[in-house]
C-alpha cells in the first residue's frame, strides 16, 4: 500500500523561499490602482447591504465603477505599451 504521505513530500520538498521575485513585485505594484479602485467599489456595495440606498450611495457606486474601469483601462494600455515596439529611433 502506497501512503500519501510520499507524495507529498515529493511534491512539496522545495518550498519557495525568499518571498516575491522582484518582477513579482513590479506586477503588483502595476495593478494597485485596479486592486484598490476594486476594493473602493466593494466598500461602497458593502454600506448598502442592509438598507436601501440613497441618491448618494447610487453616486458613489457609480463613480466607484468608473474608477475600476478608468484603472483596468489604464493597465490594459500600460500592459499593451510593453509590447509596442519603439517606432522613429
Amino acid at each position: 500500500m502506497k501512503t500519501i504521505v510520499a507524495l507529498q513530500a515529493v511534491v512539496t520538498a522545495n518550498p519557495p523561499t525568499g518571498g516575491p521575485t522582484a518582477a513579482e513585485l513590479d506586477a503588483i505594484e502595476a495593478e494597485m490602482p485596479v486592486i484598490s479602485a476594486e476594493v473602493e467599489l466593494l466598500d461602497a456595495q458593502i454600506m448598502i447591504l442592509d438598507r436601501t440606498p440613497s441618491e448618494v450611495d447610487e453616486q458613489r457606486i457609480r463613480r466607484a465603477r468608473r474608477r475600476v474601469l478608468a484603472a483596468r483601462r489604464d493597465l490594459a494600455n500600460l500592459s499593451a505599451a510593453a509590447f509596442v515596439p519603439e517606432v522613429g529611433a
